[in-house]
C-alpha cells in the first residue's frame, strides 16, 4: 500500500490551507484545490488529509530550525471566537423607533437590549488576536510554500501526487509513473480508465482535470483525444495524435525516406512510358486504390478498397523498414520473404483489431495470418503488381511466380458458424433488447444480416430506399407479396435479396416512433438507412457504422456466451457477424423441422457468391437434397434443430 509519507506536497495543498485559514468554506476550498484526493463528502479522507497536510508543514518547518512556526502551522484560529459586531446607536434607535427620544434614554434602551455590550472590547481583542494569528500563518504559509512546494515531473512516482489508493490502483495496472499514465491516457483515449480496475469515470475525471493543470511543469501534454469522447473529437484533432513518421504507422501517415520512394526503383519501367502520374510508389498504390473505387461510390473507401489497402500497407512498411528498399525494387526472393513474414511477425507489428488508424497502438497485424489470409494477401499482391505492370510503373511481377498451395476443400458450414439452437438463445435474448433505441437498432442488425445473409458493408449501407415491394403469384395460383432489398454488393454487383416482411414492420416502427412517415417507401425516408443511428438526431439521420456495428456484436456475443456453457459458450465467445453470414447459408441449405431447404442459387444469390460452388461449401454431407423457397425457412418453428 503506497503511504502518505512518500507524498510531495504542491501548490494546492498550500491554496487549501489558506483558504482554510481565511474562513472560506471547507467544502469549496476542496473542490477548488484538492478535488483529486477524492469527493468532499467522503468526511474521512478530508480530515486525514488535511492532518497529514499540517503535519508535513509542521515537519518542513522544524527542519528549518523554526519550532514556533511549526507551533503555528498547527495552530487552529477558529479557537479564538469570533466577536459578534453590534449595530451602532444611530441604527439601533432607528430600528427600535427611537429616533425622537433624547440620547440619554436612546443609551438606557440600548444596554438594556445588549447587557454584554460592556464588554465588546474583551471581543474585540479576541478578535483581534484571531485576525493577528491567521496573518503570521498566511506569512508561514507563503514562506513555507517557497521552501517546500514543488511541481511534478515526469519520472515521479503517481504514489507522490496522487490520492494513496488512487496510486495503488495506477501502479497495479502497470502505470507507476506520472509519464506512463499520460502517455497510457494518449494512447487509449477518453476511456483510458476502462483498463485499470477500480478507476472509474469520476476518479478518471478528476486525475485528467490534476494532469492538465500541470501540464507546463510536467512538460506532457494529454490530447483532445482523450478529453471528450470519441464522437465529440474532430478529425483534426485525432490526426494531430500521432504525426507522420517514417514508422509502423498507417499508410497515409508513413514517411517514405527519399532513398526508398522508389523514384530509382531497379525495376521502374522508363518515366516516360508510365500510365500513371505517379512519381513514387506510394503514389502508385494510391493510383492503383482508387481504380479499385466504385463509380457510384462515395468519398470513403469501399471494403474492397480497405482490404487492398491493408494488404499494399502492409508490403510497403514491410518493404521500407525491414527490407530496407524500395517497393519497385522488389524481386521474386523478397517476395517469399515476405510470404514467410506475414506466417510469423515480430511481435511489435502485431496488436488489437480494434485499435483505430488514428490510435498510437495501431498495428498493422493482429498476428501469424492463417495459411488462407497468406493465399488472400498474395493474391491481392499479385494484382497490384498486375496493374503497375500494365501501367508501365515497373517492368514485372515479383508475386506472379509464387506458387500458392490450393486451398484445402471444406465444408464452410462445419465452421465459424451458429448451430440452430445458438441463433434461437441468441433471438431470445435480442428480443430482450427494446428499451433503447441503441438497444433496437442491434436487434435490427443482426437479425436482418441473420435472414438475408449480407456482408457487414451491405447491411450498413442498405436504406430504406434499396426496399421495394412486390407483387406475385404462387405456383398454386395464389397471390402474395414480399420485399427484396437491392444490394451495392462487391466490385459494383448490384442483386435483389428478399427481406422478411416482420423485419420491414419493425423497421416501420421505429421510423415511426422518431418522427418519420411510417411507410418504408416515402419518399422523406428514402435517403435513411436501415441501420440509421437515430439516437443522434441529425437530419436526416447518420448510418451506423461498420465499425461500430461489428463491435456492439462482438460485444453482445460475449455477453450472451455469459449465459451458456461449454462449447456453446466458447463458440459464442469466438463468434462475430460473419458468423450470422454462415449461419444463414448452412441453415438456408439444410433446412429443419418445420423450414424446407432454400434452393442453392437463391443462397448464392442472398451471399453475393459469383460462383455456386463458393455457397456449396455450406452443404455438408448430410444436407437435404430437395430445395425449396426463402419464405418457407423463414417460417416459424417450434421444433428446430440443434
Amino acid at each position: 500500500m503506497t503511504s502518505l509519507q512518500s507524498r510531495k506536497l504542491h501548490r494546492g495543498h498550500f491554496a487549501f490551507m489558506r483558504a482554510l485559514a481565511q474562513g472560506i468554506d471547507e467544502r469549496t476550498s476542496w473542490d477548488r484545490y484538492l478535488r483529486l484526493e477524492g469527493e468532499h463528502t467522503d468526511l474521512r479522507v478530508v480530515r486525514r488529509t488535511i492532518a497529514w497536510i499540517r503535519d508535513e508543514f509542521a515537519a518542513a518547518a522544524r527542519r528549518e530550525q523554526r519550532p514556533g512556526t511549526a507551533r503555528l502551522i498547527l495552530l487552529d484560529p477558529d479557537q479564538f471566537s469570533k466577536a459578534t459586531p453590534l449595530p451602532s446607536l444611530g441604527d439601533f434607535a432607528q430600528a427600535q423607533g427611537l429616533e425622537d427620544f433624547s440620547e440619554a434614554e436612546q443609551i438606557e434602551a440600548y444596554e438594556a437590549a445588549f447587557p454584554a455590550a460592556g464588554s465588546q472590547a474583551g471581543g474585540t481583542a479576541r478578535a483581534s488576536r484571531r485576525t493577528r494569528v491567521v496573518e503570521r500563518q498566511l506569512d508561514a504559509l507563503r514562506w513555507l510554500e517557497g521552501l517546500a512546494a514543488q511541481d511534478p515531473r515526469p519520472g515521479d512516482g503517481v504514489s507522490a501526487w496522487l490520492n494513496p489508493a488512487l496510486a495503488a490502483r495506477l501502479e497495479r495496472a502497470e502505470l507507476p509513473t506520472l509519464v506512463a499514465l499520460v502517455g497510457a491516457i494518449n494512447l487509449n483515449g477518453a476511456r483510458w480508465w476502462v483498463r485499470v480496475p477500480g478507476i472509474g469515470e469520476r476518479k478518471a475525471a478528476r486525475i485528467l482535470d490534476w494532469l492538465r493543470a500541470n501540464e507546463a511543469p510536467l512538460g506532457l501534454r494529454v490530447g483532445m483525444h482523450a478529453t471528450r469522447r470519441r464522437r465529440q473529437v474532430s478529425p483534426v484533432d485525432l490526426a494531430a495524435v500521432v504525426p507522420a513518421a517514417t514508422a509502423l504507422l498507417p499508410l497515409e501517415k508513413f514517411v517514405v525516406p527519399p532513398d526508398l520512394d522508389g523514384r530509382s526503383g531497379r525495376f521502374r519501367a522508363p518515366q516516360d512510358t508510365c500510365l500513371l502520374p505517379a512519381a513514387t510508389d506510394l503514389e502508385a498504390i494510391g493510383a492503383w486504390l482508387e481504380a479499385k473505387r466504385p463509380h457510384d461510390s462515395s468519398a470513403e473507401l469501399s471494403p474492397t478498397q480497405r482490404s487492398y489497402r491493408k494488404e499494399a500497407e502492409r508490403l510497403l512498411l514491410w518493404t521500407v523498414l525491414e527490407r530496407k528498399t524500395a517497393l519497385s525494387s522488389l524481386s521474386v526472393a523478397d517476395a517469399a520473404a515476405y510470404r514467410q513474414f506475414l506466417a510469423g511477425p515480430p511481435a511489435a507489428w502485431c496488436g488489437p483489431r480494434h485499435n483505430q488508424r488514428w490510435s498510437p497502438l495501431w498495428r498493422p497485424l493482429e498476428g501469424p495470418l492463417a495459411p488462407t489470409a497468406v493465399r488472400q494477401a498474395m493474391a491481392i499482391l499479385r494484382s497490384l503488381f498486375a496493374f503497375l505492370v500494365r501501367q508501365n510503373y515497373v517492368v514485372g511481377n515479383p508475386f506472379a511466380a509464387m506458387n500458392e498451395p490450393a486451398a484445402a476443400p471444406r465444408a464452410l458450414g462445419l465452421h465459424r458458424t451458429l448451430s440452430f439452437a445458438q441463433w434461437q438463445h441468441l433471438d431470445t435474448l435480442l428480443a430482450k433488447h427494446s428499451a433503447t433505441e441503441s438497444g433496437r437498432r442491434l436487434r435490427r442488425g443482426m437479425r436482418w444480416v441473420y435472414a438475408t445473409g449480407l456482408r457487414l458493408a451491405e447491411i450498413t449501407g442498405a436504406t430504406c430506399g434499396d426496399l421495394r415491394r412486390v407483387v406475385f403469384r404462387t405456383p398454386d395460383g395464389r397471390d402474395a407479396a414480399g420485399w427484396l432489398l437491392s444490394v451495392h454488393g462487391r466490385a459494383g454487383r448490384r442483386r435483389e435479396v428478399p427481406v422478411p416482411h416482420e423485419l420491414v414492420a419493425d423497421l416501420e416502427e421505429e421510423l415511426a416512433h422518431h418522427g418519420f412517415e411510417q411507410a418504408v417507401g416515402a419518399d422523406g425516408n428514402r435517403a435513411i438507412h436501415v441501420l440509421a443511428r437515430f439516437d443522434l438526431k441529425p437530419e436526416p439521420p447518420r448510418p451506423w457504422s461498420t465499425s461500430g456495428f461489428y463491435s456492439a456484436i462482438k460485444l453482445f456475443l460475449a455477453q450472451a456466451a455469459r449465459t451458456l456453457e461449454g462449447t456453446d459458450a466458447q463458440n459464442l465467445q469466438r463468434a462475430s457477424i460473419h458468423w450470422l453470414r454462415h449461419a444463414h447459408g448452412v441453415h438456408a441449405l439444410q433446412g429443419g423441422a418445420g423450414r424446407a431447404p432454400v434452393p442453392i442459387q437463391v443462397v448464392q444469390n442472398n451471399l453475393g457468391h459469383v460462383s455456386v460452388g463458393t455457397t456449396a461449401g455450406y452443404l455438408d454431407a448430410q444436407a437435404p437434397t430437395g430445395l425449396m423457397e426463402m419464405q418457407r425457412f423463414w417460417a416459424p418453428s417450434a421444433d428446430l434443430p440443434s
